[in-house]
């Protein structure tokens, strides 16, 4: 009698090469992705030891970290001083090793999350590591992905595969449905905010149940995102009907003679009756608020009308300008930011839209939309969104992380309040000293209008009385 298999017991068992020593095994990788901050040092120092790519066409390189958000940026412009040389080396070695180059104004370019579901670069079953913290988003998908540092990288192309331990592993019940208004942004915070951002307790973390089901592949990508902020070493969800429809046709998915194999593997994806799990959380989507954090980590989330913890830090207190018990809707915002690879998608656009239609952004406010990819800004442009954005007064940017971290360059002033769509809120992350607040991209809209942490509800109550 076989023995019921997770998820991601099929998925390792498919990839394992052998016994890696030592408790480890070796996973044979399917695809390697690079981006231009890491991309030119793993295919340099691999070219310098000798080595070549084994299989170049799995290979990705991409230009997203560092390249300017201006419209109409140059080639090589970068949003960070001296980010120009990474630019083009990254380009002058992708195109030397022969891989594939997804340049800084290809049509195909955008963050690299973002864009390996658009093109099929993941797909259901296939192993795929990135030197980024947040390639556990493609476990929406139903693919074992996961970030990996750039000498693993080198690894990876020059021999298949990677020696890694199997992690723990953890499945989370959602049950029910999320509440009008509320998103799969504020799922993730308010799960880290349950639990902390240890909680995920570097396992392998499979979300299901009625509320999972009901996301879109966006909202299940964003949080899958979002696992790594809660110390997941990945995130999965098991690729359903809603998965296969989207994964079809797509450039470097499955080609339309393999696909009846593919969907037969693939419809194996699921985890059995019986399989145990070393953790097990259950969340009952209906008790999920629109969420806004207040402090420097992720956990550090409340709903949108709720008050700083008295318990909360003296260090965090300090560095966000708060006191315990204060509440957070109705702080003054100087900034607010939308995009990245947690909420720079097409739906997360609308969203933002439908809040801004016919308002403007509060006066003394600097607001920013970058979109994830070129096709969801050719996409969003289509719709007229951009209009949307550029009439209430937000800049309209070029594809890439853009504002989602420092990189020396462009940033909000210090000591600044923003509101934004991103994944991380640490000291520093959007520039020295700048206090950031995440929330979802319709409350971050909303925020942006009213000029203080408001909710989209909020602001279209106000707007009634």
């Amino acid at each position: 009698m076989t023995h019921p298999q997770t998820l991601l017991d099929k998925l390792w068992a498919r990839h394992r090469i052998g016994d890696g020593g030592d408790g480890a095994d070796l996973i044979a990788i399917d695809r390697v992705c690079l981006h231009e901050r890491t991309g030119s040092v793993a295919l340099k120092s691999l070219r310098d030891a000798g080595h070549q790519v084994q299989s170049p066409e799995r290979v990705f390189s991409i230009m997203d970290h560092i390249v300017s958000f201006r419209s109409g940026r140059g080639a090589d412009e970068s949003r960070s001083p001296g980010g120009d040389v990474f630019i083009t080396e990254t380009r002058k070695m992708a195109l030397e090793a022969g891989i594939n180059l997804i340049d800084t104004n290809d049509p195909r370019q955008g963050i690299v999350h973002v864009i390996a579901p658009e093109l099929g670069i993941a797909v259901p079953g296939v192993s795929l590591i990135c030197p980024d913290s947040h390639t556990c988003s493609l476990g929406a998908l139903g693919a074992l992905a996961w970030g990996v540092g750039s000498s693993e990288s080198e690894h990876a192309m020059a021999t298949g595969c990677l020696r890694v331990s199997k992690p723990p592993q953890m499945r989370i019940t959602v049950t029910g449905r999320l509440r009008a208004g509320v998103t799969a942004k504020d799922l993730a915070l308010h799960i880290i905010a349950q639990h902390g951002v240890a909680g995920g307790r570097r396992s392998a973390i499979e979300y299901c149940g009625e509320a999972i089901s009901a996301l879109s592949i966006e909202e299940r990508l964003t949080l899958c995102n979002m696992a790594v902020e809660f110390s997941a070493f990945t995130a999965l969800i098991a690729p359903d009907q809603t998965v296969l429809d989207y994964v079809s046709g797509r450039p470097f998915a499955p080609r339309a003679q393999e696909q009846a194999l593919a969907l037969t593997r693939w419809a194996e994806l699921v985890t059995d009756e019986g399989a145990t799990f070393d953790h097990e959380l259950s969340v009952d989507a209906t008790e999920v608020l629109p969420m806004v954090s207040w402090g420097t980590s992720p956990e550090h989330a409340i709903p949108i009308n709720g008050s700083v913890p008295n318990s909360a830090e003296a260090n965090v207190l300090h560095y966000v300008g708060l006191e315990p018990g204060q509440a957070v809707a109705g702080l003054p915002v100087q900034g607010a930011f939308i995009g990245s690879c947690t909420n720079g998608r097409l739906s997360d656009l609308r969203s933002a839209a439908e809040v801004l239609k016919g308002r403007r952004v509060a006066a003394g406010v600097r607001a920013v939309c970058v979109p994830g990819s070129h096709e969801v800004r050719a996409a969003a442009e289509a719709e007229g969104l951009d209009i949307i954005f550029k009439e209430a007064g937000f800049e309209w940017g070029a594809p890439g992380c853009a504002m989602c971290f420092y990189a020396g360059g462009q940033t909000f002033a210090p000591g600044e309040r923003v509101i934004s769509s991103t994944n991380r809120n640490f000291e520093g992350r959007q520039g020295p000293g700048v206090r950031t607040h995440l929330a979802s991209p319709a409350t971050v809209a909303a925020t942006a209008i009213a000029g203080r942490i408001a909710s989209a509800t909020d602001l279209f109550a106000e707007t009634l009385s």
